[in-house]
């Protein structure tokens, strides 16, 4: 009986802390777009990779950049969430950043992916992206941040 009860109780507070899970980023994948707006030639994700490849050695043919965001949070219930990137650009004085913005409040499950895209005349202008920040976001107050090592 006292062995059932144990398990019980962990049971119960595996649940409790599942229930409650954080807010969290938990991962960024930048894609360079083409021409076309395409990352991949193909669903394959070794072929994405070496698409991604080719199109860092050749800059000329890079139209933007894309970034693919997985997050998840404990119980967003606000109508002001949004998921913010924030970049640090070569062609940009280091205290200027671009602030790209995606609106998550319609979004009833508990997480999912996000993307964000600069392309255009933003993206020649703003040049090669040295550094990035992701926020998760809930009107001013920030629920969780995820920074690449540059930041």
């Amino acid at each position: 009986m006292k062995r059932f009860r144990t398990i019980v109780f962990l049971l119960l507070a595996l649940v409790g802390t599942a229930a409650t899970s954080p807010d969290r980023i938990i991962k960024v994948l930048p894609h360079l777009l083409d021409m076309e707006g395409r990352h991949s030639l193909s669903p394959s994700l070794y072929e994405r990779d070496a698409y991604q490849a080719e199109l860092r050695k050749r800059p000329g043919r890079v139209s933007g950049i894309r970034y693919d965001i997985q997050w998840r949070h404990g119980g967003l219930n606000s109508t002001n969430g949004r998921l913010q990137m924030e970049l640090r650009c070569a062609g940009l004085a280091l205290t200027n950043s671009i602030v790209l913005e995606s609106d998550i409040s319609k979004i009833r499950r508990h997480g999912g992916w996000t993307r964000v895209q600069l392309d255009g005349d933003a993206y020649q202008k703003a040049g090669k992206v040295i550094a990035w920040r992701a926020r998760l976001v809930d009107g001013s107050l920030v629920l969780a941040e995820q920074r690449s090592f540059l930041w």
